[in-house]
């Protein structure tokens, strides 16, 4: 699966929440989200959309955090 150019801070927040991640505070344009399995948090800029780059890097974290490939990733979030 291609990483997905048009992807907002809402609709990724909504889903890493299919991963189990909550919104947990937002503190100007930035929303932090936490997840109780693997302990991890992360954050997201709430921006439309968010820069290809950044949303890269934002999938890297999660994929390392939950032990898988970023193909696995986005298909598990996106797919």
């Amino acid at each position: 699966m291609k990483l997905p150019r048009d992807v907002d801070a809402d609709s990724l927040c909504k889903a890493l929440g299919r991963l189990g991640y909550s919104i947990v505070r937002q503190s100007g344009s930035h929303i932090r989200l936490r997840c109780p399995i693997p302990e991890h948090a992360i954050t997201v800029p709430n921006h439309r959309p968010i820069r290809v780059g950044t949303l890269a890097a934002i999938l890297q974290e999660l994929a390392a955090a939950h032990h898988m490939d970023r193909q696995q990733l986005l298909e598990k979030i996106f797919g």
